[in-house]
């Protein structure tokens, strides 16, 4: 097996970007030591917006397009994250994509297990992953059902919960 990867802080990190980026439903895969993204934004309301998407569909540029996160990609958005998070005295949202894809980085950790791919829809989340012994292992997690565990990992890093 791969040495053990830190998806928790990963994921995490990528699922910021990713929700400044209004993108909640997609598909990531782990290649090699970077992690593709392929996903679009969530509609926007307006109609210059609309009529912008249109544009880009007809130019064939950026709809269902994939981003990529390299691991210096990943430092720096961590950075620029860490200044966010300091500015707030609040308890994070169990429930934003960010904090989603920590704990389900946290239980990958927990595991000892390898990212291979992870699908996100509505309300779930699907991993495919390898085990410690190398086979491939999927499971699927609804978002709500990620909370105990994200109230464990909260404990964990020393901060209170109320």
């Amino acid at each position: 097996m791969a040495e053990k990867k830190s998806y928790d802080h990963q994921l995490r990190t990528i699922g910021q970007s990713l929700e400044a980026q209004r993108i909640r439903i997609f598909k990531l895969q782990l290649r090699g030591e970077r992690f593709v993204v392929t996903g679009e934004p969530d509609e926007e309301p307006s109609l210059l917006a609309k009529l912008r998407n249109w544009q880009k569909r007809n130019r064939s540029e950026g709809m269902n397009s994939s981003l990529t996160f390299t691991s210096q990609d990943i430092e720096q958005l961590d950075r620029q994250g860490r200044v966010q998070r300091s500015k707030t005295n609040q308890l994070p949202d169990a429930h934003s994509l960010a904090n989603a894809l920590r704990t389900v980085g946290a239980h990958l950790k927990s595991r000892d297990a390898q990212l291979i791919e992870l699908h996100k829809q509505e309300l779930s989340i699907t991993i495919l992953a390898r085990n410690h012994a190398g086979h491939p292992e999927f499971e699927e997690c609804t978002i709500a059902s990620l909370y105990d565990l994200f109230l464990r990992e909260h404990d964990k890093r020393g901060k209170q919960i109320r």
